[in-house]
């Protein structure tokens, strides 16, 4: 199964993100495990600096600014 996480803080970009990818994985018909990382200790761990961001199967996607459902279609059909 896919494993998809976002990590972020809870701001307005984060939550949308999160919210985008649910659209995606539900208009692909597709299932994944999604996980939202909001714990600053936990986000550290993968070395990132400006949030959200959108990790598909361990590997950064896209980072600092909202994942478009579109975009994050594309991500997933590959």
């Amino acid at each position: 199964m896919i494993q998809i996480k976002v990590l972020g803080t809870g701001c307005p970009k984060c939550k949308t993100t999160y919210t985008n990818v649910l659209e995606a994985l539900k208009q692909l018909g597709l299932e994944a495990n999604v996980i939202k990382i909001e714990d600053i200790e936990e986000m550290m761990k993968y070395n990132v600096l400006t949030t959200p961001v959108l990790m598909i199967d361990e590997v950064v996607k896209i980072k600092g600014r909202i994942a478009q459902i579109d975009e994050i279609k594309e991500l997933l059909k590959n």
